[in-house]
């Protein structure tokens, strides 16, 4: 018998099965989905075993498998069905699709690391008739008895609690024996609540949701409508009938708290899955799916991927979100496997939401979705009442980063002993540190673009590529001591809220405080218990957040997104300031908003003010169609880069003539251009766009592309057949 095995090496020149003889040791043990170590030139190397045949028609030696390297990690059928069309749909080679459906504890190169963590346990070697016949033999080995007689009460008991030299003399003699015992790192200890009563409304979209098709189905609710819990429902309802669930939230903060109601209402039958795991963690929860021994999965993007079989539903939550795509190779988005897997099991696909993206409203309102809608909160809870605050008139009476009417509001909170949220999405102290005797400004000598000051650290930061330099008092320039700083972060809106209010308990969360793993769920549950009156953040606070104390909210700089040059600027700052603005008033307390912005007619940000999805559907929509974006189009960008500017711009225009050439006529084809951050790690980056509607050629054609390029080590292409911004 043979194997075809799909070897470690990613390269797009051996992006194929290779032939191995099955040894008689491996006969009927080896299985199609299992990684093994082979033979590969001078090399051992591991792959995955892709298919077992009775005769190879090659001309060349076949050699032997060497050994399985893990009997328990075996791919099934649907992983590898997955993993063609992550190959086909983002033009990676199937080795990487494989790589990046696996935590890395389990990929498919060497681990020097042992993830497995054993606890050992001592029990009986001999019956009991021998114990008590050592016992009376040993009568002066008191602490030899003791443990005997512990062991012969307990049955076993574990080694930590009695190591001592009699213990060893008692294993030595065989009269005891260790046994190993795998233990899970993460353990639910919390106590098991009963299911919450549905609302009518609540209700109504459970009913509606046949678990027996594969319809796709669009939940549009407002913030603080019950999502969730009709997520809980529908997840109880497919257990009953044997079947699993996988539910996606879109970011690391989300999952403390939606995980945490998880475990109350299905105690141990939930695996976790994010990146901020520990490797020995994520190694655990996935040896929990792959035994079967659990029925639910809550995770981020990556736990699409989790081998859960006899899958019965997927929801994907807070579906507008970027995170949900992949921003390196294999390009995917999580919405999009997700459809797959759920198109190969015949079952439904959740989407939830309270600001959906256009494409998934636009599908819902068609029919290609099914649509449900839940428009009221829970109980007594109504949507906040939100005012926008004209920072130009503000600035005239100094108000520079706090509007009166904020620091009004923010001080009748703290009175109250109520909570108050500040979102700015940007981190740092300052954005821009320029000399104002010379000119000069700090900027990455790599990418080209200014850095970020932050103070805690005394250092300045490039957000793009890492670079980070300290931060002197002199310009590096005139060495004149005349900086000057611009532009603010959350780091520095911290200080300025201290300064204001100097009794309040402030409490910041951003990437830079949460880096430590754990900060994140001791934050929100710090702040859940009223440790802190203020919360500020970037985005990360925005979603899925539920705290009943929190009545205000505070937006500064509200129109900071709009000046992103996006076509989704607008889609992306209307969920942003919705879904911060859900935060308030989530209980039977009114809650507030206050929008601080320099565009108060801005019509984005008057839609936020009326709570009116639909309206800025409308207006959206209007401008898409004009300008040929999605849903009326469909994208693809091309990202042409190299350390040469000359090269990378040549070969930019090459690719375009080429695309030319080869694509329809109705296809539209911009660029090259410069790409929107053009230098990253002394790398020049030129893009292509095409927008088309139906184009056979389009796909044959990148894959030629792609082709053309594998083999040129000076310029580098990238393809996105789903870009979420351009």
């Amino acid at each position: 018998m043979y194997a075809e095995v799909l070897i470690e090496y990613n390269s797009k020149t051996i992006d194929k099965s290779f032939t191995y003889l099955i040894p008689d040791n491996l006969d009927g043990v080896l299985k199609v989905g299992m990684k093994v170590v082979v033979p590969f030139g001078n090399k051992l190397i591991n792959g995955f075993v892709t298919n077992i045949v009775s005769d190879f028609e090659g001309d060349y030696e076949v050699k032997n498998i060497i050994e399985i390297k893990d009997q328990e990690l075996i791919l099934n059928k649907e992983l590898f069905a997955v993993a063609e069309y992550l190959k086909e749909e983002t033009l990676c080679t199937k080795i990487q699709a494989i790589q990046s459906m696996l935590p890395s504890a389990l990929k498919v190169k060497n681990q020097k690391n042992n993830y497995e963590k054993l606890i050992t346990y001592i029990e009986l070697n001999v019956n009991e008739k021998e114990i008590n016949n050592y016992i009376s033999n040993n009568g002066r080995s008191i602490k030899q008895i003791e443990i005997l007689k512990r062991v012969l009460e307990d049955k076993r008991v574990l080694k930590k609690e009695i190591m001592s030299s009699s213990l060893n003399t008692l294993l030595e003699k065989g009269v005891l024996k260790e046994t190993k015992e795998q233990e899970y790192r993460i353990q639910n200890t919390e106590e098991q609540e009963n299911d919450l009563k549905l609302t009518h409304e609540q209700q109504r979209v459970v009913d509606a949701i046949d678990l027996n098709t594969n319809n796709t189905y669009l939940i549009h609710g407002v913030t603080g409508s019950g999502k969730t819990e009709v997520y809980i429902k529908l997840i109880k309802e497919v257990i009953k009938t044997g079947k699993t669930a996988i539910l996606l939230v879109p970011e690391i903060t989300l999952t403390a708290q939606i995980v945490d109601r998880f475990y109350k209402r299905f105690g141990n039958d939930v695996a976790i899955f994010h990146s901020a795991l520990s490797e020995g963690e994520k190694y655990d929860e996935y040896l929990k799916i792959l035994r079967k021994e659990i029925h639910i999965v809550v995770g981020t993007r990556s736990a699409i991927f989790t081998p859960l079989e006899n899958l019965g539903i997927i929801i994907l939550d807070e579906e507008h979100t970027e995170s949900y795509k992949q921003d390196t190779n294999p390009r995917y988005h999580a919405r999009d496997i997700a459809k797959f897997r759920t198109e190969y099991n015949n079952i439904p696909f959740i989407l939830g939401s309270a600001t959906p993206t256009l494409e998934t409203m636009a599908r819902a309102l068609k029919g290609v979705y099914k649509y449900l809608e839940l428009p009221k909160r829970v109980g007594e809870s109504k949507l906040p009442n939100i005012e926008i605050v004209d920072m130009t008139e503000e600035i005239k009476q100094r108000n520079f980063i706090f509007s009166s009417l904020l620091k009004e509001k923010i001080q009748d909170r703290l009175e109250k002993q109520e909570q108050t949220i500040l979102l700015l999405n940007r981190r740092g102290f300052s954005t821009i540190i320029t000399c104002s005797n010379c000119g000069y400004t700090y900027k990455c000598p790599y990418c080209d673009i200014t850095m970020t000051y932050h103070k805690s650290s005394n250092n300045l930061r490039c957000h793009y590529c890492g670079y980070t330099v300290l931060k002197s008092d002199k310009c590096p320039k005139c060495h004149d001591a005349t900086l000057n700083y611009y532009g603010l972060g959350t780091e520095k809106l911290e200080l300025e809220l201290k300064n204001i209010f100097p009794l309040a308990r402030i409490v910041r969360m951003d990437t830079d405080t949460t880096s430590r793993k754990g900060t994140h769920a001791k934050i929100i549950n710090d702040f859940k218990e009223h440790k802190y009156d203020i919360l500020l953040g970037t985005q990360m606070i925005s979603k899925g957040l539920d705290f009943p104390l929190v009545t205000l909210v505070g937006v500064i700089n509200a129109d900071t997104t709009l000046n992103i040059p996006d076509f989704r600027s607008g889609e992306k700052t209307f969920a942003l300031l919705s879904q911060t603005a859900g935060r308030a008033g989530r209980s039977d307390l009114e809650g507030e908003v206050i929008l601080q912005t320099f565009n108060k007619d801005n019509y984005i940000l008057n839609c936020v003010k009326e709570n009116d999805y639909k309206k800025f559907y409308q207006y959206e929509m209007h401008n898409r169609h004009k300008l040929n974006y999605p849903p009326y189009y469909y994208l693809c960008s091309i990202k042409i880069s190299s350390k040469d500017y000359d090269l990378a711009s040549g070969e930019a225009n090459k690719v375009k003539k080429y695309l030319e050439s080869h694509l329809s006529d109705q296809t539209i084809i911009l660029g090259p251009a410069t790409a929107s951050v053009f230098k990253i790690n002394n790398v020049y980056n030129f893009q292509i766009i095409i927008k088309y509607k139906k184009d056979d050629k389009l796909y044959k054609s990148l894959k030629e592309l792609d082709n053309i390029f594998a083999l040129n080590n000076k310029v580098n292409i990238s393809i996105d057949t789903s870009p979420m911004r351009i």
